[in-house]
């Protein structure tokens, strides 16, 4: 070969189930949209984070712990463990912590999928659960809806000899509907035990119906249950990338063997210690969603729009018109909210309930959007 010809490179073949795998697509961030469009005063109602902001009291220990950050963090995240034990009355090895829940459902696939295997899972729900099947080559059995809920009755006739995990979302996200204790009791006696269950419950602080399931409460009598929840809603937390598992012993030590060591930044754990403690934060970020979510409601009936009640910190609504039409007229006007053709639901928009100002600019947005764009008289 002559001197500085070029080498000719065979690249890996690459595994062929990632190639079923769609990138995970967030919302635009709203330094994006300054940039691109060149607008200054910007809304991001696409996320479902909250408006708000951080916890206080995370924000403290965050700060204090910052000047600490060139010693590794504490892999077994010792503290926050002790913490979560005591506020959910578990045994801390009945807990592992991730790099937000995303990471805790990306182990369960590495521990327990195989090619062999088959997860269920509904349809209209976080894709997430679909990339952790995919990803491990797991087939995937994807149970309609029943009225937007996630139908827990068609989903136990769904489990078959090669079910090895079932993903809930509850509250599901994008509907924000929710399946009872009732409901889940019947489907959990349903079940094998040998299938995982996997309880992810992102958004239940912001749940006020009572028939709503305490999961944890039925751990003892469910060994295959397994419960996902999050620090990136309620507490603020999004930035640092801080969930939680619960559930039995063993399959928590199943978990932690595929877990990568100092998953979790020292940062995160102290910010979510002391945010677990923020109990005025977190009765404010309620009563803020419960008031947000009325006035939406009402604007919502006033416009004439559909939409489906939710038991968490963001809506789903029908616009009538191209939902990806209507996301990019709505950026044009500042306003970040996320279109739902990504959860197979077209024509459909997914808001994040925001401070009362913001809902309000959401509203204004909207109505010049539809009239101007989608051809409405409001």
């Amino acid at each position: 070969m002559p001197p500085g010809a070029p080498i000719a490179m065979k690249l890996p073949e690459i595994r062929t189930t990632i190639l079923r795998i769609k990138p995970y697509v967030p919302g635009k961030p709203i330094e994006e949209v300054q940039r691109e469009l060149g607008i200054e005063d910007v809304i991001k109602l696409a996320s479902n984070e909250n408006p708000l902001g951080p916890s206080p009291k995370g924000m403290e220990a965050l700060q204090e712990a910052a000047g600490r950050i060139h010693i590794y963090p504490d892999s077994n995240c010792y503290y926050l463990k002790e913490a979560l034990a005591k506020h959910l009355s578990v045994a801390p090895e009945q807990l592992i912590i991730g790099n937000g829940s995303d990471e805790i459902l990306k182990m369960l696939g590495e521990a327990f999928l195989t090619p062999e295997d088959e997860v269920v899972l509904s349809e209209h729900t976080f894709s997430v659960y679909q990339f952790v099947a995919r990803l491990m080559g797991a087939g995937e059995v994807v149970v309609p809806m029943k009225d937007y809920t996630v139908d827990l009755e068609a989903m136990a006739k769904a489990v078959g000899p090669k079910t090895k995990m079932v993903f809930i979302c509850n509250p599901n996200n994008p509907t924000g509907t929710f399946v009872g204790a009732d409901e889940l009791d019947r489907f959990l006696d349903a079940v094998p035990p040998g299938v995982l269950v996997v309880m992810d419950e992102a958004y239940y602080e912001y749940v006020d119906d009572p028939s709503y399931p305490d999961t944890v409460a039925m751990l003892p009598s469910r060994k295959n249950l397994v419960i996902l929840r999050t620090f990136s809603k309620i507490y603020g937390l999004a930035g640092l990338r801080v969930g939680y598992g619960i559930g039995n012993p063993e399959v928590i030590a199943a978990i932690n063997r595929v877990r990568e060591p100092f998953n979790v930044n020292s940062l995160a754990q102290a910010a979510a210690v002391a945010a677990l403690a923020d109990e005025e934060f977190l009765q404010q970020s309620r009563a803020v969603n419960r008031a947000g979510k009325e006035f939406l409601y009402q604007e919502f009936e006033r416009l004439g729009l559909s939409f489906l009640p939710s038991q968490s910190n963001f809506i789903l609504v029908d616009v009538g018109m191209d939902s990806q039409q209507l996301m990019g007229a709505m950026l044009q006007r500042g306003v970040i909210i996320r279109a739902a053709d990504s959860f197979g639901l077209p024509g459909f928009i997914r808001v994040t309930i925001g401070r009362e100002q913001d809902n309000r600019r959401f509203i204004d947005a909207l109505i010049d959007v539809l009239e101007k764009e989608g051809g409405v008289r409001l």
